[in-house]
C-alpha cells in the first residue's frame, strides 16, 4: 500500500504573492489584471507582470555578475537538499555578525541550504519591514568557508537595508561575495520558530526563466529524523 504522507509533513516557507507584496523602491510593484472572466468568457485567466526580484525568490549570478549564470542554467540539485536552520531572532535593524549567525547555525555541512531566520517575515505586510536586519560582510567569507549552495533569508535582502545606507552605498558584500562563487541566494522567505535548530529537507524551485537573472520561487521544507 502506498504511504502518502499528510500536509502536516510539509512547510511552506513561501511568502503570499499579489500586487501588494512589499518591493524595494528600486523595483516597479507587481501587476495583477483580469483578462479573462468565468462569468463572463467561461474562464477565468489573470495577467501578471512582476519584476523578478520581488516576493519569494531566487537569485542567479546573473543578478550581479555580467555573463554570470543565468536561473535557467543552474542545475535543479541547487535548489534542493538538507538544510541547517539558524535562528538570530532580532527586534531591530542590525548587522548580524559572522561569529554570532555561526554561534546560532551550529553543524553547518558542505552543499548545506541555510535558512537564516530573523524573526522578520513575521513582519512582511508591516509598514518596519523594509528596515531589517542584515548580514555584516565578515558573513560572505564565512559562507565560503562552510560551502554552503544556497543561503535564504526572512528579509528583502541579506545585505543592508536601503533605509540605512550611506549615500553612495553600492557595496552589498553578500551578493557579491556568494554569486561569483555560485551560491544562490533567496529572498523574503518565512521561516517558523519550529525549524529551528533541526536539519529539514528543503526544496525551493525558481521558475525556468531564461535568461533570467533571478525568479520566483515556491519554498517548503519538510521535516527529517534528528541527525
Amino acid at each position: 500500500m502506498h504511504d502518502r504522507r499528510s500536509d502536516a509533513d510539509w512547510i511552506d516557507l513561501t511568502q503570499p504573492f499579489d500586487g501588494d507584496v512589499p518591493h524595494s523602491a528600486a523595483l516597479p510593484e507587481p501587476e495583477f489584471e483580469t483578462i479573462s472572466d468565468v462569468d463572463r468568457d467561461g474562464v477565468n485567466a489573470q495577467w501578471i507582470g512582476t519584476p523578478t526580484h520581488v516576493g519569494t525568490h531566487v537569485d542567479a549570478p546573473r543578478h550581479m555578475i555580467a555573463g554570470g549564470a543565468t536561473i535557467d542554467e543552474i542545475p535543479l540539485e541547487r535548489f534542493a537538499g538538507p538544510a541547517t536552520v539558524a535562528d538570530v531572532r532580532r527586534e531591530e535593524s542590525e548587522p548580524i555578525t559572522a561569529e554570532e549567525l555561526a554561534a546560532a547555525a551550529g553543524d553547518v555541512r558542505p552543499d548545506d541550504i541555510l535558512l537564516v531566520r530573523t524573526g522578520w517575515g513575521d513582519r512582511y505586510e508591516r509598514e518596519d519591514y523594509e528596515r531589517y536586519p542584515w548580514l555584516a560582510a565578515d558573513v560572505g567569507d564565512w559562507l565560503l568557508e562552510q560551502g554552503v549552495k544556497l543561503l535564504a533569508v526572512d528579509t528583502p535582502s541579506p545585505d543592508r537595508p536601503r533605509a540605512t545606507r550611506p549615500d553612495g552605498w553600492d557595496e552589498y558584500p553578500i551578493h557579491r561575495t556568494l554569486l561569483p562563487e555560485g551560491i544562490l541566494i533567496a529572498e523574503h522567505l518565512r521561516i517558523p520558530p519550529s525549524i529551528a535548530g533541526t536539519r529539514p529537507m528543503v526544496y525551493g524551485f525558481p521558475l525556468s526563466l531564461r535568461g533570467g537573472d533571478g525568479a520566483p520561487a515556491r519554498f517548503v521544507a519538510r521535516p527529517t529524523e534528528p541527525p
